[in-house]
């Protein structure tokens, strides 16, 4: 089967799923105990008043009339308005994703160079003193939540050591913003040339990428050693030792080239978990992302910035798992053909 071919089996399955994100984040957000109209008419509203804003919200029409309208405006670009600023979701999201992007993505890298080589040291020096060192941090990363983590490193990092800036923001006081062209201020700042500007972002997203990525590195370091260690068990492994390759052949260029399959996996399902368990990380160190948007919207039940982060999650998990998968395609053609 052709690599095309694939593709659109792929992109086949991805359409009932989105149907199914669409019903389950709608149905979830009308279980939310409290009325949506009544936050946005405020404390004070009469019953006339709380009538007409049912009227305009859409709330006094049937269920499956709710239903579709919800999904005709997703269809346009519409996520509703929110309470709080006042303003389409969307408008918010647009201004907060660069925010939270910048974040992952360092997150990500942080467990990706740290998870990776931590986890071919324990495969290779199993049951040694680096791999009993090598599985406490993993077990560390998955026990310890992340919030707590966050608040750990700012105490110790902040304010025992003082080498980390206040949790406050992506920019130090008083530094003015780079000029917008991505959104991401260490991408911006290189390109624009403020190095004011990404000296104090870097320094800014120090302690919450390392949060993040220290929670995400653990599953990946194990990952990483239980595949490295069935495949060094491997007979091609074996013959590769018989002929005398060097060591750094065999582990590298062998080894850990064929573990990335499952790796690839991982990664997929931690860049998911990071699009939705950055809210408290986000939260913690003040970070003006999409996560720390719905961490609000929750507080002051506000329901249409709610509803868009859950949706929003779900289809970048869905995204996500397409990549993955067509990933494999690449990697290894025989996956075409089940």
């Amino acid at each position: 089967m052709g690599f095309l071919n694939y593709l659109v089996r792929r992109l086949a399955l991805v359409l009932p799923t989105l149907f199914g994100v669409s019903l389950i984040c709608f149905f979830l957000t009308y279980m939310l105990p409290g009325n949506p109209a009544m936050v946005k008419a405020g404390p004070f509203a009469t019953v006339e008043h709380l009538a007409e804003m049912e009227h305009q919200m859409g709330l006094d029409r049937s269920l499956p009339e709710q239903y579709v309208r919800y999904v005709t405006g997703l269809l346009h670009g519409d996520l509703g308005e929110s309470s709080a600023t006042g303003r389409p979701v969307s408008q918010d999201f647009i201004q907060r994703l660069p925010a939270t992007l910048e974040l992952n993505l360092a997150a990500l890298l942080i467990a990706i160079a740290i998870g990776i080589p931590l986890g071919v040291l324990s495969a290779v020096h199993r049951d040694t003193f680096i791999d009993h060192i090598g599985r406490v941090v993993g077990i560390t990363g998955v026990a310890m939540p992340s919030f707590w983590t966050g608040l750990l490193f700012v105490y110790v990092f902040f304010y025992l050591l003082n080498v980390a800036p206040p949790p406050l923001g992506r920019l130090g006081s008083g530094i003015t913003p780079p000029v917008h062209i991505t959104g991401l201020y260490i991408v911006d700042s290189l390109m624009t040339g403020n190095w004011i500007a990404l000296r104090s972002s870097l320094h800014q997203l120090m302690l919450p990428a390392a949060t993040l990525g220290f929670s995400v590195m653990a599953p990946v370091a194990r990952m990483v050693r239980s595949t490295m260690l069935e495949i060094l068990e491997s007979d091609y492994i074996k013959a590769a030792w018989a002929a005398g390759l060097s060591r750094r052949t065999v582990i590298y260029g062998d080894a850990l080239r064929n573990a990335m399959i499952p790796v690839i996996t991982i990664l997929g399902i931690v860049f998911g978990f990071l699009m939705a368990g950055n809210a408290v990380v986000e939260s913690v160190f003040a970070w003006p992302g999409i996560g720390n948007y719905a961490v609000t919207a929750l507080m002051t039940k506000d329901s249409g910035p709610i509803q868009s982060f859950v949706l929003f999650v779900a289809v970048m998990y869905v995204a996500v798992n397409l990549l993955v998968d067509l990933a494999y395609g690449l990697a290894d053609p025989r996956i075409r053909l089940r």
